[in-house]
């Protein structure tokens, strides 16, 4: 018996090229960038640093525009209209080493010790997770459109936890030790380049 057409339906029927385990990592993608974006919100409030809020402003814009792209091509299955970019970070590259005294770190008693410290901290805990989620996800992609659209995002995500990092190594909240001239000598020294490698059987 043949279904009867609802004219007042305007909605297309749904593309089914996505598999079943993808759907499910697709939904976790989808969720943990509206959590982190819900997250960027709530922590702005607390943010004193002028240079602080530019960088979130400037990830939290790059980031919805990514859930857009997301969403567009979970939902049809096709390229979106709005291509994954390259995030272009404004720190530059330079690492402060070494470790020098400081407080002990210890989880907030109250809301009022949220500190730029603690919302860099926060954000780039979580952009680390995305990078590692989307990583995993675009391994088990079936459709290739949102396949490379979370593979192309890991270097976006990297390059937003870098700039996390560079914020709070400069202000002296990420600190990063360094090894004895000698000892790194020797690390870096360690190994050899082996000559061109016959082909395996």
């Amino acid at each position: 018996m043949k279904e009867k057409q609802n004219p007042g339906n305007d909605t297309p029927p749904p593309v089914i090229n996505h598999g079943g385990h993808e759907i499910f990592d697709a939904h976790e993608v989808i969720t943990s960038v509206i959590s982190f974006l819900d997250h960027q919100k709530m922590y702005a409030s607390y943010v004193q640093d002028q240079e602080l809020m530019t960088l979130l402003n400037r990830q939290q814009q790059f980031t919805a525009q990514l859930y857009n792209t997301i969403v567009e091509s979970f939902s049809s299955g096709k390229d979106p209209s709005v291509p994954t970019r390259a995030y272009k970070m404004q720190q530059n590259n330079r690492v402060t080493y070494g470790v020098t005294p400081s407080e002990p770190k210890k989880p907030i008693q109250s809301l009022d010790e949220i500190t730029d410290e603690k919302v860099s901290a926060y954000l780039l805990g979580e952009m680390k997770a995305l990078a590692s989620l989307f990583t995993m996800t675009s391994l088990e992609m079936t459709n290739p459109v949102l396949r490379r659209i979370t593979a192309d995002s890991v270097p976006n995500l990297i390059e937003m936890s870098y700039e996390l990092f560079l914020y709070q190594n400069k202000h002296g909240f990420y600190q990063v030790p360094k090894l004895k001239e000698q000892d790194m000598s020797r690390m870096l020294h360690s190994y050899s380049q082996v000559s061109e490698e016959p082909p395996l059987q």
